[in-house]
């Protein structure tokens, strides 16, 4: 991924506003982060947006403002970034793995369910790769159970569900804006999205020390402000991301057609979703012998991710064992990462697809 094209293109925009950040001094919240809370809330369909310096503070802060806490339990999936599963832990509880569906690689809404027990606090799926989760299943799981349902929207800006966005589909979510997401920062932030006024207020809190007002601390909180710098570029790039999703799509169709009739597995678009394919992940038993032709060739290619979380070594205390989570073991072996950005050229996504077809154990 080359992130320089999208800031040149931006760089006179940028420059000018980060001069008026400078004579303002607003480095940390202010006014810039403020307007973009008010946009991205916006541009979510959700009533309120609280900026934090990063996607993984951004669920820690989601789930401490739901009230989970020691000995509670979280369901999520054990494929994905394992920073979903440190917000579970940072709040003191235990993240319980469900499995995956397999062809496209998201929470089993029906694994979920028989994972939930009586110390469940709340559910956690992940929208991976830019698809949103099954998220009409797991509201109506929430409802009867009667639990909060917290969006991992990290990889999934401006990806839909049914027309609604990610960021509106549950209680509470969190995004990530680390710099090659498809809404991507110049560092490190991270937002929290809600229609839960209350929730938003808790947030507000704790990421700014517990406090409300300035010395006063009634909570204790964390120092997960989001700088001024950030709220301006986040700003300033989201109106375009709409067409740098669109332009994803678009590569992500030529690899579709190209790549049609191998042996290696495609991206499976579910119903009733819009795909922004933050990755455009293929499947192949034999990955890393592919991956090792391709850079031969001069091409990266991605693991996304080749050990699941449940058999991370951080917790190995769940003594959770292969075999546990099969769907997901087995998409850890096999998924690769092809390029895919929005200034990615269409010849450069036709010589990777060349590369693969031309691999010879195809």
């Amino acid at each position: 991924m080359d992130l320089r094209p999208q800031t040149q293109a931006l760089k006179a925009q940028l420059l000018e506003g980060f001069g008026r950040i400078l004579d303002r001094t607003a480095y940390c919240l202010g006014p810039e982060v403020e307007a973009f809370e008010r946009d991205f809330a916006a541009y979510c369909g959700a009533g309120h947006a609280v900026g934090v310096n990063s996607g993984t503070s951004a669920l820690h802060l989601a789930l401490l403002a739901l009230g989970v806490g020691p000995g509670d339990e979280v369901v999520t999936t054990p494929f994905t970034f394992v920073a979903t599963a440190w917000a579970i832990s940072y709040c003191g509880a235990t993240p319980v793995f469900a499995d995956i569906q397999p062809d496209t690689f998201l929470l089993d809404p029906k694994a979920a369910e028989k994972a939930i027990t009586p110390r469940t606090k709340a559910i956690l799926p992940v929208h991976l790769y830019g698809q949103p989760a099954d998220m009409e299943a797991f509201q109506d799981l929430a409802r009867c159970k009667g639990l909060p349902l917290v969006e991992d929207a990290a990889q999934a800006h401006g990806a839909t569900y049914k027309g609604r966005r990610t960021g509106s589909l549950g209680t509470i979510a969190g995004f990530s804006f680390y710099p090659s997401k498809n809404l991507g920062a110049c560092g490190e932030g991270g937002m929290v999205v809600t229609q839960d006024a209350g929730l938003a207020a808790k947030v507000r809190a704790l990421r700014d020390h517990g406090s409300v007002r300035r010395y006063y601390h009634d909570t204790v909180g964390f120092n997960y402000r989001m700088e001024g710098l950030q709220g301006f570029v986040l700003r300033t790039k989201l109106p375009h991301l709409d067409g740098w999703n669109a332009r994803r799509r678009e590569l992500a169709a030529i690899y579709d057609t190209l790549l049609a009739g191998t042996a290696v597995k495609l991206p499976l678009v579910a119903p009733d979703r819009t795909h922004v394919y933050h990755l455009y992940s293929i499947r192949h038993p034999r990955r890393d012998a592919l991956a090792d032709y391709l850079k031969a060739q001069g091409i990266g290619t991605g693991m996304h991710y080749p050990l699941p979380v449940h058999l991370q070594q951080a917790y190995a205390h769940l003594r959770l064992k292969p075999g546990a989570c099969p769907h997901a073991e087995t998409a850890a072996r096999e998924c690769l990462s092809l390029p895919i950005f929005p200034e990615l050229a269409d010849e450069q996504v036709k010589t990777v697809a060349a590369a693969v077809r031309a691999w010879p154990h195809l």
